[in-house]
This record gives structure tokens, C-alpha cells and sequence, in this order.
């Protein structure tokens, strides 16, 4: 095939030479909920990252907390630097197994949308505030926000994205709200599975950097030992810096390696021939090896106890829910504060889920601000 050749090709006919027959194909989309002419040369799904990158809610990820606020210097993961973290090692995966790209890069873009300000102390604490209205879950509002709230279209409200991005969305809401997985493409599982592992090794380095860890505690943890080793054989007299960091390489090379070693057998055992064969079957198909599901399992049991449960991490959660629940009594009480965009929606959606909204849209910063706690007192 010649350059040009290959440049005149669509995405249609490049997906059919390129993905796996397991893979999700633009040509078998379900469509729009409002039908769009095809563009000439972005795939439907290219057209959802753009889109959803573009959003607004997708910028504000910038300076919303992923686990620490920021007012302890600008090392750790911001809600945006772990997206486009989750998204790199999505499409590494993605293309490894042959899997649809664009697909993959727009739901890990969009996978946490939804997260209200303040991490998962903000969406605790609106999840109690409007419990007598369904209650608030960051996935469920990332298909909000794409579905309603975004307003950059005279035609549509949202962003109106492919019904494989919103029903990916959806799944994982499903998935958080029973106790049974709810079955989903392979694209899909691929994005829960690359956010699991940059949460693995990412939440670990951003401790580590603040001093809310120290490097002994993590490497009597199987998975860091085991990293830490293989590091240390190639490399000598390391510092600490420098072996942290070649730690977490390792440790990324490692979970990634493992699950694709692990999906390709399952997929191969099974055997899975389309994307309606995944959905049909019985169980996750992306998922890591017995071994290394077990020793995830207890790195992520010591994150929980020695970092997200750490006085100065429950110290600021404490502080995100004063903050959030002050000010969502305060609008509630007197709607006519919110802003006009809000207040125009007050009629058909009620006050609680109208202020819920404007609360999860905040920023951490423009939330403190909001709230009275200026510079953090």
C-alpha cells in the first residue's frame, strides 16, 4: 500500500484491515440520539473525543482534586492529569489487543467528567444532600452533563455522542450501583481496567512526594518489592528519587503487561468472534492474571488505610463537606443566588438536582471561594 493510498483510505476501511473481529467498529455504531451526517474524515468516535475535550466540564477536571488538594504544591495528579493518564494507558492496551482507539481514548476522557469538586469526599457528601432525589453519583452525572447540562450545540442539548460512549458511561453507574457486573464491550472494560492501574501506581507516587508514605512501607508490598527488584538489578546506587520513579515505570510495565497477557488468553480460550459475543458473555474479559489481581488487591487495601484514610487526607474531606453542604443548604434555601443558566432549569428539574449540579461543576478553588473559605481558612 502506497502513502497515498493510505491517506485516501476512510476510517471504515482502515478499522476493517486493523481491529479484531472482537473489536467495536464505527461502521456498527448505534448511532446518534440526534442523527448527524458523517464527518468526512474523523471517525463517529473521534468526533466524541473532540467533543467531550472541548466541553466545559472537561476542563474544570484541571483543577479538581483527584486525591490531595492542591494546596500542597503542583507534583501531584489533578482529576484531568490522571484522565489523560488513564487515556495513554488505555490506548496502549486498546492496541495491543486490536481494539477500537477512538473509542477507547473518548470514554477514558470522559470517565470522570462527572466529579464534582473536593474528589470523592465532594461526592459523598452530595450523595447525602440529595438523597431524597436519587442521590448523586459521579458516573451517573458524566452522562448528565454529556446528555443535558453542556450547551454548545443550537440543535441538542449535551454533546449528543454515540450511544457506545454513553451506554460505556453507563455501565460503569450500573456496575457501582448492584452487585453484579454489568457486561459491557471490550473498549469498556479496557478503560475500568487502565484506571484501576494508574490509581495503583499513581495515588502511591503522589503520597510518597507529599510525605504521607514512606518508600519502606511500600516496598514490603509485594507488587512495589517485586518492581523495586527488577529495578535495582539493572540499575545501581539509585537514590531514592530515582528508584521511586523506576519503581512506578516497572510497576505501570508490569499490571499493563499482565493484563494483556491475561486478556489476550481469555479471549483466545473462550472463543469471542464479535462485540455481541462479549456482551453475552458471562463475565469480564479484561482482567489480570489470578497473581496479580491478588497482590492488586492488597496494595490497594494499604492505599486505603495509609492514604486515603490518612488524618490529613480526612482532615480536607472534612473541610470539602463543611464547605459543600453550606453551600448547597444555602442555594436550596435561596435558588434566586444561582446563576441564570441554574435558575432557568429550577421549574422542570426541581432545587436539590439543580443545585447539585451547580455544586458539582465547581472547581475545588471557585468551591472554597464560594463557600467563605478563602485561601483555605
Amino acid at each position: 500500500m502506497t502513502p497515498n493510498q493510505a491517506a485516501s483510505m476512510t476510517f471504515y476501511e482502515r478499522e476493517a484491515i486493523l481491529l479484531a473481529p472482537f473489536a467495536m467498529r464505527s461502521a456498527d455504531s448505534a448511532g446518534r440520539e440526534h442523527p448527524e451526517p458523517l464527518h468526512p474524515y474523523r471517525s463517529p468516535y473521534q468526533r466524541d473525543r473532540d467533543r467531550i475535550v472541548h466541553s466545559s466540564a472537561y476542563r474544570r477536571l484541571a483543577h479538581k482534586t483527584q486525591v490531595f488538594t492542591g494546596e500542597k504544591g503542583d507534583y501531584h495528579r489533578t482529576r484531568l492529569t490522571h484522565t489523560l493518564e488513564v487515556a495513554s494507558i488505555a490506548r496502549t492496551i486498546g492496541r495491543v489487543l486490536r481494539l477500537n482507539e477512538d473509542l477507547i481514548e473518548a470514554l477514558a476522557l470522559m470517565h470522570d467528567i462527572g466529579h464534582p469538586p473536593f474528589g470523592h469526599a465532594g461526592e459523598d457528601v452530595l450523595n447525602e444532600c440529595t438523597a431524597e432525589c436519587g442521590g448523586f453519583n459521579h458516573n451517573q452525572q458524566a452522562v448528565r452533563i454529556v446528555t443535558l447540562l453542556e450547551d454548545r450545540y443550537p440543535e441538542f442539548s449535551g454533546l449528543n455522542l454515540t450511544r457506545e460512549v454513553l451506554s460505556g458511561q453507563g455501565s460503569r453507574f450500573k456496575s457501582d450501583s448492584t452487585d453484579t457486573i454489568e457486561q459491557s464491550l471490550l473498549e469498556v472494560q479496557v478503560v475500568d481496567a487502565a484506571d484501576s492501574i494508574a490509581y495503583d501506581a499513581h495515588d502511591a507516587d503522589d503520597a510518597l512526594e507529599l510525605g504521607l508514605l514512606d518508600l519502606d512501607q511500600l516496598l514490603a508490598i509485594p507488587l512495589w518489592h517485586d518492581a523495586a527488584s527488577r529495578v535495582q538489578r539493572e540499575y545501581t546506587a539509585l537514590n531514592a528519587k530515582q528508584l521511586r520513579r523506576g519503581v512506578i515505570r516497572q510497576l505501570l510495565d508490569t499490571l499493563v503487561t499482565d493484563l494483556v497477557d491475561s486478556t489476550t488468553s481469555r479471549l483466545a480460550a473462550a472463543p469471542i468472534e464479535s462485540p455481541a459475543a462479549v456482551i453475552a458473555y458471562g463475565e469480564r474479559l479484561v482482567v489480570p492474571s489470578s497473581t496479580v489481581f491478588e497482590q492488586k488487591t492488597q496494595l490497594e487495601r494499604f492505599l486505603f488505610d495509609h492514604v486515603y484514610r490518612h488524618p490529613t487526607v480526612l482532615a480536607e474531606r472534612s473541610l470539602a463537606g463543611e464547605a459543600l453542604r453550606g453551600m448547597f443548604e444555602r442555594y436550596s434555601r435561596h435558588p434566586e443566588e444561582l446563576p441564570q443558566p441554574s435558575r432557568e432549569r429550577l421549574r422542570q428539574t426541581g432545587i436539590p438536582r439543580v443545585v447539585c449540579d451547580y455544586l458539582a461543576g465547581m472547581t475545588d478553588r471557585f468551591a472554597l471561594e464560594e463557600a467563605g473559605f478563602k485561601d483555605g481558612e
